[in-house]
C-alpha cells in the first residue's frame, strides 16, 4: 500500500468516501464506477481515481469498484478496525451530548471512561460510559491503553491539560475547546474542532451565492 506524502486534502476526503460507501452498502449496491461514485459525492471521477491511487489499486477497468470491498479497504486505511480506546475529559453539555448521541463504535473507537470535576456527574454513567473524578485521571491512563482523549473543557485550561496528558503518553486529541492546541512533538496529533469555522463558511457561501 502506498502512503508517501499523502496530502491533508486527500486524508480529509477519506471519511467522506467511507460514509458514502457505507450508505451504498446499506442500499444494496454491489459495484460502482468512479463516475457514478463521483456523481453521488459531487467529486470528479478523475479526483476519485487520483485519491485512491495514493493507497494502491482498488478497482478493475470495465468493472469499477466492489462497494463492500472498497469500503473495507478505506476503513482499514482510516484505522476503523484498530479498536482505538478513547476517554473524554469534561462531561458538561457538549461532552454529555457526544457521549449520548455520537456513535463512536461506528468509527472504530471504544469509549472507556469520562472524567469531570462536578460532584453532580462523578459516579454516574452516560450511555454506559462511567464518569470518574478528574483526580483519578492520571492513574487511569497509567493503567489503561488510551489512544485518544476528547477534550470538552474550558479554554483556560485546555493547553495545560493537553500538555500534561502528553507527558502521560497521550498522542491523539479530539479537541472541542475552541483553542488551537499544539505540541512540539510531531508524534502528537490534534484534530481541533471549531464549530464557528463551519458556520462562518456557510455564512460566506450565503453572502456570495
Amino acid at each position: 500500500m502506498k502512503k508517501e506524502n499523502i496530502s491533508d486534502a486527500v486524508i480529509r476526503r477519506l471519511p467522506r468516501y467511507y460514509r458514502q460507501l457505507t450508505d451504498l452498502c446499506n442500499r444494496g449496491v454491489i459495484r460502482i464506477s468512479s463516475h457514478s461514485l463521483g456523481q453521488e459525492m459531487n467529486i470528479t471521477a478523475s479526483q476519485i481515481r487520483q485519491d485512491f491511487s495514493c493507497f494502491g489499486e482498488f478497482g478493475q477497468q470495465g468493472y469499477g469498484y466492489n462497494v463492500e470491498e472498497l469500503r473495507a479497504e478505506i476503513g482499514h486505511i482510516l484505522g476503523v478496525d484498530n479498536n482505538h480506546h478513547l476517554i473524554m475529559i469534561g462531561v458538561g453539555n457538549l461532552g454529555h451530548a457526544l457521549l449520548q448521541n455520537f456513535q463512536f463504535s461506528h468509527t472504530g473507537f471504544t469509549v472507556d471512561a469520562a472524567f469531570d470535576v462536578s460532584p453532580a456527574v462523578i459516579g454516574t454513567s452516560v450511555n454506559g460510559v462511567p464518569v470518574y473524578s478528574l483526580g483519578d485521571l492520571d492513574s487511569f491512563i497509567r493503567e489503561h491503553n488510551v489512544d485518544v482523549v476528547v477534550l470538552t473543557i474550558p479554554q483556560s485550561v485546555a493547553q495545560d491539560t493537553a500538555t500534561h496528558l502528553i507527558e502521560l503518553g497521550i498522542r491523539g486529541f479530539w479537541n472541542f475547546t475552541n483553542v488551537e492546541l499544539s505540541s512540539p512533538s510531531p508524534d502528537v496529533k490534534f484534530e481541533n474542532i471549531h464549530f464557528a469555522d463551519s458556520l462562518l463558511t456557510l455564512s460566506y457561501r450565503i453572502a456570495n451565492r
